[in-house]
C-alpha cells in the first residue's frame, strides 16, 4: 500500500484486521458501537465490520463523539511523533553523540520506553540513528574538505582515531575525498543471458553491479581508485556472482561493499529480506526501513541501489500490481521476476 496514496475503507479494515502497527499515527479505526477509537494496531478482539468507520486523526475522531481506547492509547501516536522530531532535532544541533537519558529527560519519557519509540519510528536505536548522522556529515564533507583530517573534526569527531573505529564508509576516508584513491577495484564484464554485465569489487565485497555499462563508467566513479581487471581471488566471488543473476534467488551469502545514508541502508536491507519469488511495495519497503510515510525516499533509495539483482530492487513492484521502473529496463526486471516463480 503505497503511503502517497489515499487510503480506501476496505486498505484500512485489512490494516486493522492484520493489527499493522506500520500505520500507528496514519489514521484510527472508530469503533461505534462502543464509542471508542483505536490505533490500527490495537490487540483487542475486532469489533463487526459495519461498526467500525475511519478517521485520519485522533482529533477527528474525537469530533465524531468518539472516546481513545485505554489500552492501546491511540492519542498518544502524536505525542510519539512529537518526541522523536524533537530527539532527532537535539541530535542533529548536538556536536556529540547526546546520550540516551539526556533525549528521554528532553522528551519526558523514561530511557527504555523512549528507545522503543524512537526505534519503532526510525528503525534505529536513538544511538544508531546519532552514529549514522555523523558519518553521514563525514561523507559529505569528505567530498567537499581539502583536508581529511578537517572533514572528521567537521562531521563532530573528537579524533581522527575515532573516526577509524567507528567508520561504515566501505572505502578509507581519503578514498571519498580522491575519487578512490588507495583502493583497489577488481571487475570484469561477463556475458549473460540479461546481457553484458559489469561486476566490481573491493576487498569488502561487490561494490558495483550493472548491465550495459563498460569501463568507462566505473573509472568516472572511481577516477582515482586502482582499478584491475580480473585477478585470481576476484573469479571466485565473479562466478557466485554470475551464478545468483542466472539462477536469481537467495545471495545473501555474497559479501557487498555498499554504502549510503542510514535510511538508504535500511532500505537495502529491506529489499535483501524479501524472498526469492516474492515481491514488496514501495510502501512495505518503507515501513520496513522504519519511516512508513517515506515512499519517495525509498523509491530513491531503490534508484540509488549499486548492486542490481544481489540488492533484489527488481522485486519492488507499485502498489496495485504495475511493475514500476527499473534502471536496467522492464523486460529484466520481468524476466527475474519471472525466473524466480513471481506473478508479474
Amino acid at each position: 500500500m503505497d503511503h502517497d496514496e489515499a487510503l480506501t475503507d476496505e486498505q484500512q479494515w485489512a490494516i486493522a484486521m492484520a493489527k499493522d502497527r506500520r500505520y500507528d499515527g496514519r489514521f484510527v479505526t472508530g469503533v461505534h458501537s462502543t464509542r471508542i477509537y483505536c490505533r490500527p494496531s490495537c490487540p483487542a478482539r475486532a469489533p463487526r465490520r459495519e461498526n467500525v468507520r475511519f478517521y485520519a486523526t485522533a482529533a477527528e475522531a474525537e469530533a465524531a463523539g468518539l472516546r481513545a481506547c485505554k489500552r492501546c492509547l491511540p492519542n498518544a501516536v502524536a505525542r510519539d511523533e512529537a518526541a522523536v522530531v524533537a530527539a532527532i532535532d537535539e541530535i542533529k544541533a548536538s556536536s556529540g553523540l547526546p546520550k540516551l537519558d539526556e533525549l528521554a529527560a528532553l522528551t519526558g519519557y523514561s530511557p527504555s520506553h523512549f528507545q522503543r519509540v524512537f526505534t519503532r519510528a526510525t528503525g534505529l536505536s536513538p544511538a544508531a540513528y546519532a552514529r549514522a548522522l555523523r558519518e553521514e556529515r563525514a561523507r559529505s564533507a569528505l567530498t567537499s574538505e581539502g583536508s581529511v583530517t578537517a572533514a572528521i573534526y567537521q562531521a563532530g569527531y573528537e579524533s581522527p582515531s575515532r573516526f577509524y573505529d567507528n567508520a561504515r564508509l566501505g572505502m578509507q576516508p581519503s578514498a571519498w575525498a580522491n575519487g578512490g584513491r588507495g583502493v583497489t577495484i577488481h571487475w570484469a564484464i561477463v556475458g549473460t543471458t540479461l546481457g553484458q554485465m559489469l561486476v566490481a569489487a573491493t576487498e569488502r565485497g561487490v561494490c558495483r553491479l550493472s548491465f550495459e555499462e563498460g569501463a568507462d563508467a566505473l573509472a568516472r566513479r572511481f577516477p582515482r581508485a586502482d582499478l584491475v581487471e580480473g585477478g585470481e581471488a576476484f573469479q571466485a566471488l565473479l562466478s557466485q556472482v554470475i551464478a545468483a543473476v542466472e539462477t536469481p534467488g537467495d545471495s545473501a551469502h555474497i559479501p557487498l561493499d555498499v554504502r549510503g545514508t542510514a535510511f538508504q541502508e535500511a532500505c537495502w536491507k529491506a529489499l535483501r529480506e524479501i524472498p526469492s519469488g516474492e515481491t514488496r511495495t514501495y510502501a512495505q519497503i518503507a515501513a520496513a526501513a522504519g519511516n512508513p510515510r517515506a515512499i519517495r525516499a525509498a523509491g530513491s533509495a531503490n534508484a540509488r541501489n549499486n548492486v542490481a539483482v544481489l540488492i533484489p530492487c527488481h522485486r519492488v513492484i507499485r502498489t496495485g500490481g504495475d511493475l514500476g521502473g527499473y534502471a536496467y529496463g522492464l523486460t529484466r526486471k520481468r524476466e527475474l521476476l519471472k525466473r524466480e516463480g513471481a506473478d508479474s
